[in-house]
């Protein structure tokens, strides 16, 4: 079906031009009306008219009287309210369509760069931003009908990497396997650190063995592939507990893309972009200058010819859109990266590989704060792992639901306490402003009041009890919606604005759009349901009462599956 949004702005649209080619309406939900169209103001200057005079012009050219009633307002806006016949239609095609009317876009190739944690040690929440933000964006672009290639760009290169495997020889590789099996990769990194700091002898063979790892001698990479192999199976436990969609086949680390790099610096010496400072070998892209107004450099080789981000992120872009052929490529990392990102994505436009058909974007976020407005960590100071955080958040929920006296099976209500736990885990993270910090209280983001995951999961839940109260199964095909009260008639303009949702999170990159829709609707739907009696309503008015509790659970678990969260169907 074609969303009432769709069918709004088609119509404007078509007015709109019939006055002034390529002119734009601006639809928006109105509080004093359904709709309220904007734009005729703007088109009332550029013709040189007055905006109401210019309002009744457009009303000239629409013909939108199957659709909504038209009033003009204030200095020229048009408020537009949906006729019964409408609604009625929209609803009724909502109940037989299984994308509630989201149509699919003509498929494309989405890279999106998310997670990325570093090898040999354990993701914290310094990593869950990047990840649920960025799961749930490739959620919503597969929904759509796109292509996603998720990158899992972990740092699996390096200096460091002499060390690991050096601590791996010394411990044996049984024990050093043993170790990283049991997901204890931060005492293995420790333990490497504390003996490359201490052990004068151990340092030296640690230098010697990145030369090795670098000049690819075969036993030192097999010994590196163990140490990469035990941390992305541990990854994906990670991702498995958190109902994450990345798999192994998505890691990309940055040794993929090491045999690159002197590409990378020869075919910029070649396009005359690269220049030599301080020994390093760099390029100066326009624009970016430093605070005393000199121009900002991006170091692709340093003085001592090795390669640094830059390098790897440029060949990374050039192989997203020469061998992957992105469509659009999306960094989900955070916000202070901003300016390194800016400068790769102008370095690799000016060298030729990114090409202005290709939509490059750094989904910038903030951070996660404790209680005290810092930097979350625990009592000791040290990073929290992830999968203590969801841990801790399980316990929370398993203690909530006991006190709810839910009758299920011990295996149902651990299940039940897992889903509890990442969604109020992920919406605590996706309903805030991606670009802003936000404070990590469990206490809060676990309760089942309030703006959260456990909130928006009861409602669907005390939606589907409904239905297990009939005494048979609902069939609501020859429902017809006459939406007699203004609770049925706001729960049910609600529900057709969710295609808008979805458009206006992806438009912007920005998931808390689609969560504060999700919140919005049920907060209607506890309204409509405190108003308007349901099972004891007589008929036809029970059908129609159901028909919408019916859209309004499957509204509210599809969206919050787009936000890879679970919607249980008992609380």
């Amino acid at each position: 079906m074609t969303s009432t949004y769709d069918l709004l702005r088609d119509r404007l649209r078509r007015a709109f031009d019939a006055i002034d080619e390529g002119a734009d309406p601006v639809l928006r939900i109105s509080e004093r009306s359904d709709y309220q169209v904007n734009g005729v103001m703007a088109l009332a200057k550029a013709q040189g008219v007055a905006p109401r005079e210019m309002a009744a012009r457009v009303l000239e050219h629409l013909e939108i009287d199957d659709l909504a009633e038209v009033e003009v307002a204030g200095p020229g806006f048009l408020n537009l309210t949906l006729t019964d016949s409408f609604l009625n239609a929209q609803l009724r095609a909502l109940l037989g369509d299984d994308r509630l009317g989201v149509g699919l876009v003509e498929k494309r190739t989405v890279v999106i760069d998310y997670s990325a944690p570093n090898v040999a040690k354990e993701m914290h929440v310094g990593h869950l931003r990047s990840t649920v933000i960025g799961d749930s964006l490739a959620r919503m672009y597969r929904f759509q009908g796109d292509r996603v290639i998720a990158r899992n760009h972990v740092g699996d290169w390096g200096t460091p990497f002499g060390m690991l495997i050096e601590h791996l020889v010394d411990l044996g590789e049984d024990e050093a396997v043993a170790s990283l099996s049991i997901g204890d990769l931060d005492g293995f990194y420790r333990g490497a650190r504390a003996k490359f700091d201490a052990d004068e002898g151990f340092k030296e063979r640690s230098r010697s063995r990145v030369v090795a790892l670098q000049g690819g001698d075969p036993e030192t990479r097999r010994l590196w592939r163990m140490l990469v192999d035990e941390s992305v199976k541990y990854f994906a436990e990670v991702y498995a507990a958190l109902d994450v969609t990345l798999t192994p086949e998505d890691v990309t680390g940055e040794s993929y893309y090491n045999d690159m790099l002197e590409a990378v610096v020869r075919d910029l010496d070649t396009a005359g972009l690269l220049v030599e400072s301080g020994g390093a070998l760099c390029v100066f892209p326009e624009g970016f200058v430093n605070r005393e107004g000199e121009p900002l450099p991006l170091i692709v080789r340093k003085s001592d010819e090795g390669f640094g981000y830059a390098a790897t992120d440029l060949a990374a872009v050039r192989d997203r859109v020469d061998h992957l052929h992105a469509d659009e490529i999306l960094y989900v990392v955070g916000a202070p990266q901003g300016q390194h990102f800016d400068m790769v994505f102008a370095v690799a436009r000016a060298a030729g590989w990114l090409l202005d058909s290709v939509r490059c974007v750094h989904v910038a976020f903030g951070n996660v704060l404790g209680p005290d407005r810092k930097m979350f960590a625990s009592r000791s100071g040290e990073t929290i792992k992830l999968i203590d955080l969801l841990d801790e958040a399980r316990e929370r929920a398993l203690s909530a639901l006991r006190q709810r006296s839910l009758d299920v099976a011990p295996e149902a209500r651990e299940r039940l306490a897992t889903q509890i736990a990442r969604a109020a885990i992920k919406y605590a993270d996706l309903s805030t402003d991606r670009q802003r910090d936000y404070v990590f209280d469990l206490d809060r983001m676990i309760a089942f009041e309030g703006d959260t995951g456990p909130y928006l999961q009861y409602a669907h839940a005390r939606l589907r009890s409904i239905f297990r109260r009939l005494d048979a199964p609902w069939d609501g095909a020859d429902v017809t919606f006459d939406l007699a009260e203004s609770a049925e008639r706001t729960l049910a303009l609600g529900l057709l604005h969710f295609p808008e949702a979805l458009d206006g999170a992806l438009a912007t990159l920005q998931p808390h759009r689609l969560s504060g829709y999700l919140f919005d609707l049920a907060q209607r739907f506890t309204t409509f349901y405190e108003a308007c009696p349901v099972l004891s309503a007589p008929e036809p008015t029970r059908t129609q009462r159901l028909a919408l509790c019916e859209l309004c659970a499957r509204t509210l678990s599809l969206g919050l599956s787009l936000l890879g969260i679970e919607a249980p169907d008992q609380m």
